[in-house]
């Protein structure tokens, strides 16, 4: 048997902070997914490019530019230490780091399936005296979830695997911090390789399932 704090403790974290971290890149991915497929203003692919920087830096590179802005002298971390909140080494760090990691994904694949939907289909419900925010809801969004849901599937799963930044925001403290990817790296360091091992094959198939289920949700042509 595992000690709680090797075993049950970093599977429970990790799956609170990838569901956390999920929601908040999926609510900022979608908007600005939105904003990127239909929106029309100078700088749009500049912002394109950079949401999509996470993808193509070291996550020890997007670990040290939110410990910029969110340690006590950076922009966010500065004002919110004034107010009594802690963000570094929290578990609201490790959130903060898997959903700036996944954040991407959710852009991507929101884009890409907004951008499928037919313009006229919009078109045709402002005609029909649907606002902005209607014709999203009940016509863009709609027809665009299949892709939106592999997105989310998407996020999910690369804030399970989330490392390099989590341990530059938010540490590897036991019973803390020690997300699954982390209790990997910390039992592999101690010469624990069962216990490597056993969190390996957890991650690795909750991983399969999650890919398997992106696939299925994404869009699939019939021959």
């Amino acid at each position: 048997m595992f000690a709680h704090e090797h075993f049950t403790f970093p599977l429970l974290l990790s799956l609170q902070v990838s569901a956390l971290a999920t929601m908040l890149a999926g609510l900022v991915g979608l908007a600005l997914g939105y904003l990127l497929a239909r929106g029309r203003f100078v700088g749009r692919e500049v912002l394109d490019v950079l949401v999509t920087l996470p993808l193509v830096l070291p996550p020890v590179v997007t670990g040290y530019l939110l410990l910029m802005l969110l340690g006590r002298h950076g922009w966010l971390g500065g004002p919110l230490a004034h107010l009594g909140i802690e963000i570094l080494f929290t578990w609201k760090a490790a959130v903060i780091a898997s959903a700036a990691a996944a954040l991407p994904f959710m852009v991507k694949t929101s884009r890409a399936a907004i951008e499928q939907v037919d313009p006229e289909l919009e078109a045709t419900a402002h005609l029909l005296g649907f606002s902005r925010w209607g014709t999203l809801w009940h016509v863009t969004l709609p027809l665009a979830r299949q892709g939106i849901f592999a997105g989310l599937v998407l996020c999910f799963a690369r804030a399970m695997g989330e490392f390099g930044a989590t341990l530059m925001l938010a540490g590897n403290t036991p019973g803390r911090t020690n997300t699954v990817a982390l209790e990997i790296y910390a039992a592999t360091e101690a010469g624990e390789s069962r216990r490597a091992a056993v969190l390996v094959v957890f991650l690795v198939v909750l991983s399969f399932a999650i890919l398997y289920t992106a696939n299925r949700l994404g869009p699939r042509s019939d021959h």
